[in-house]
């Protein structure tokens, strides 16, 4: 994996091409879509590109169950979180995995974005408090493979899937929901939407991959290349 060259969109983190980064009042640089249309989420960052060395550690764990892979996704996590954190207003912040539908999570044996979850905020440092709830969403029915579906497709794919078990914990606290990978951005979107109509004051996303329309990147700068998968998987902490 190279790193990443170019620009990336201050709120959905899509990799810009140079010739269509244009910056908003602020200063900040904005895809088009998210200049025409916002997210319901404030910012979501990743690590990296979702192709090569990286999406094939991802698959050692989800798919291949080779559990020390979520030790170093979780070492990336932590820097995307890091980065994330300047942002962040409150000092209490809830974390939140993508849940999996109950079949699926016993049919996998885990939820991939709780294991990594869970590496990752035992390395993150800083004075903002976060406090772990993987039990505060619940995906109550079972969806389709988005592969191939229409946007608008995607979204009615998702309605409803998802429910906040708990929404006294995130009643006007700001909420960091945490996944392995970005693809389209319809998941993190519907779950955004979920956790804000059920109280959160804002909610921010963090991904260890997202697939970008550009190049194989790296979306934050200067981070660890990756090297063979296997000899990754293998590493401890």
């Amino acid at each position: 994996m190279l790193p990443f060259e170019g620009a990336t969109c201050s709120v959905c983190g899509e990799a810009i091409p140079h010739s269509y980064a244009f910056a908003d009042d602020a200063g900040e640089l904005r895809c088009t879509l998210c200049r025409r249309m916002g997210p319901p989420f404030a910012r979501a960052a990743a690590y990296g590109s979702y192709d090569g060395g990286l999406r094939e550690l991802i698959h050692l764990l989800k798919y291949d169950r080779v559990k020390p892979a979520a030790n170093v996704l979780g070492r990336m996590l932590a820097e995307v979180i890091v980065e994330l954190e300047p942002s962040i207003e409150q000092k209490n912040v809830v974390v939140v995995p993508v849940p999996l539908h109950a079949r699926k999570l016993k049919q996998r044996g885990f939820n991939q974005a709780e294991l990594i979850a869970r590496a990752a905020l035992k390395l993150v440092p800083g004075s903002t408090q976060m406090e772990f709830a993987p039990l505060l969403m619940e995906r109550v029915r079972e969806t389709a493979s988005q592969i191939g579906l229409t946007s608008r497709q995607r979204r009615e794919n998702l309605r409803g899937a998802c429910v906040v078990r708990q929404p006294e914990k995130i009643a006007r606290q700001e909420v960091l929901l945490v996944d392995d990978v970005m693809t389209t951005g319809t998941t993190a979107s519907e779950c955004a939407r979920i956790l804000k109509r059920a109280g959160a004051a804002e909610v921010w996303v963090a991904t260890v991959a997202r697939t970008m329309k550009v190049q194989r990147t790296f979306a934050l700068q200067g981070k660890l290349a990756i090297e063979g998968p296997l000899a990754l998987a293998a590493a401890k902490g």
